[in-house]
């Protein structure tokens, strides 16, 4: 699906005509969905002086498969190395985030290390340091770029990035925030983690990724308010993470929010003829009309 139209009734999105078919296929069981890869992304999240609490946003290339020209949060999908258990590690266990997202441990070390890896390769953020105290206070110039590239072009492991760099990853400086699954009418499907986190201090996110064609720091409701008058396209799992941040004043309240995963999975539905994508309870209230 390469746009997401505005709000058709309250409960759901109204679906171009040529959706139909396909939203038939799958409830009839005539099309098998495909599989949802697993995957990680992060709410980088800043206190501003003047404008208090800000997210890190990216708006998607309109040249991309997924979600063109859409503003998203940075992150991707797992990378099997991502599950390498040598590295430095510091903070809850993998089996303490598994816990939180309800994945085995291993497929949750997968997603941390997705996260935090997803984050450096997009905006050179990186969540870890010399010790598992300490963060990197800077990771700008040719020697971090070039260590970017190589795990963009997957030349370099995660894990062994770390090892030579002698850094550990904080995993510590995350919080699990929300669980999405992309709606089974879709032909990409991600099976997504939802993080949040503080940005370093010393470290500044940059406009680096091949993907985004622009970058915001913008407060969360303000966002949501772009997105509801239809100047930002966003996917409802974004709409729906900055309507809750926005109820929050700092990075810190954010980062103490305890939080119970629920997994979402918006359902596509024929609702009086016509291919509606129906939204997760609780949800549509963030969309016009909800």
């Amino acid at each position: 699906m390469s746009e997401w139209p505005a709000m058709g009734i309250t409960n759901g999105l109204k679906l171009p005509e040529s959706f139909r078919g396909q939203v038939e296929d799958i409830l009839e069981g005539r099309t098998e969905p495909v599989p949802a890869k697993d995957a990680a992304t992060v709410v980088v999240l800043r206190d501003h002086d003047e404008h208090g609490l800000q997210a890190f946003m990216l708006r998607r290339v309109r040249s991309m498969a997924f979600a063109p020209g859409a503003y998203v949060f940075p992150g991707g999908s797992v990378d099997p190395r991502d599950g390498e258990a040598a590295l430095a590690w510091s903070g809850p266990s993998p089996a303490e985030w598994g816990e939180a997202f309800g994945a085995d441990e291993t497929l949750a070390r997968e997603l941390v290390c997705a996260a935090v890896r997803e984050t450096f390769e997009e905006t050179l953020v990186l969540l870890a340091g010399p010790t598992g105290e300490t963060v990197v206070d800077d990771t700008r110039g040719d020697d971090w770029e070039a260590d970017r590239q190589a795990l963009l072009d997957r030349s370099q492991s995660f894990g062994g990035f770390l090892h030579r760099r002698g850094l550990v990853l904080r995993s510590d400086l995350l919080r699990p925030w929300a669980h999405w699954i992309t709606p089974k009418i879709e032909r990409r499907r991600y099976d997504t983690r939802f993080f949040v986190a503080a940005m370093p201090a010393g470290q500044r996110a940059r406009d680096v990724s091949t993907e985004a064609d622009q970058v915001a720091w913008v407060s969360p409701a303000e966002a949501a308010e772009r997105a509801a008058r239809g100047e930002w396209m966003m996917l409802p799992p974004t709409v729906a993470t900055l309507a809750e941040l926005a109820g929050f004043a700092t990075v810190a309240d954010v980062l103490a929010a305890r939080r119970e995963i629920v997994v979402q999975e918006p359902v596509a539905e024929i609702i009086d003829g016509d291919a509606y994508l129906v939204l997760p309870e609780g949800v549509a209230r963030h969309y016009p009309g909800g």
